[in-house]
């Protein structure tokens, strides 16, 4: 993509077409994309069958993960959902939140949000609100959620420093995140990340992991562990589209891998509102002198 806002305007396109789609063509995408291969049902998504609280007619076959498993909500906590889509994450938290906790989406998309809402409405939640929002500006103020949970979206944020400083704002001291995502190990062909159906379907704009966890690790983010790692195999009907048959055999043999991880991590207990630039500078403000206390 020529730039970010090239970026958010390819996504906002590619996922209102998709809020518009029936759920058996984004099931048979790769993650929503498009209906862009015949050997795969869904080379991402995890099953939310026997997930508690769980609505299938809000389940649009966009994630890569079930980071909802790994977020520990409890009753009574606010919950914040990153690129909510049609409120699938949504809906399984407010299940762990019960009535008396409080679920708010955003995502990036106005279709989406109203697919959303509507969906809320069919189930009665008055506890579960959906807003328009870019997750590098969030429309939350600061340290009022428990805990962030989000399913294959930050990969597609142009800058995800920025992204994970807004989720370090909104976030109370103590709380944490459960972020399922794509990440990359190696590098994948310049045809395969130039591709916008790609990117839309959350390849492209995969960071490498040491990157990506670097970014958490260096915005102060506490006890960051990766939950859950599965590997991502782009099936060789896609793969012909971007490269030639000794591209492909050269590409699998690389040991280059796309893979979808479940990361978590929690906000220091003594730190409020946005995240310094670096380690370093969260580490001067709050002990001092002194670089081992935290």
């Amino acid at each position: 993509m020529n730039n970010a806002q090239d970026t958010k305007d390819m996504v906002r396109a590619k996922y209102a077409e998709i809020a518009q789609q029936d759920q058996a063509t984004n099931a048979s995408s790769c993650c929503g994309a498009g209906g862009c291969s015949n050997e795969v049902y869904n080379i991402m998504t995890d099953d939310y069958s026997q997930v508690e609280g769980y609505k299938a007619e809000a389940d649009l076959g966009l994630g890569c993960g079930l980071p909802t498993q790994f977020a520990g909500i409890k009753p009574g906590d606010t919950v914040l959902d990153l690129g909510s889509g049609a409120g699938n994450d949504c809906f399984v938290a407010r299940h762990e939140t019960g009535e008396d906790g409080r679920v708010i989406g955003v995502d990036f998309t106005p279709e989406m949000v109203a697919k959303a809402k509507a969906n809320a409405a069919k189930l009665g939640y008055q506890n579960v609100e959906f807003r328009q929002g870019d997750i590098e500006t969030l429309p939350l103020t600061s340290n009022i959620v428990d805990v962030v949970v989000s399913n294959c979206v930050l990969n597609l944020v142009p800058d995800k420093r920025k992204a994970f400083s807004e989720v370090l704002r909104v976030l109370k001291p103590g709380g944490h995140f459960s972020i399922s995502d794509v990440v990359l190990r190696g590098a994948i062909p310049d045809t395969l990340r130039a591709s916008a159906e790609m990117y839309a379907g959350c390849v492209s704009g995969a960071l490498q992991e040491s990157e990506y966890l670097g970014i958490i690790h260096d915005l102060g983010f506490e006890q960051v562990s990766v939950q859950k790692r599965k590997p991502i195999i782009v099936p060789d009907d896609i793969l012909s589209r971007h490269l030639s048959a000794e591209e492909i055999d050269a590409y699998k043999a690389s040991g280059t891998g796309i893979f979808s991880i479940t990361v978590s991590a929690t906000k220091p207990t003594n730190v409020t509102g946005q995240a310094p630039a670096d380690k370093s500078i969260l580490k001067a403000a709050c002990c001092g002198t002194d670089s081992n206390c935290c």
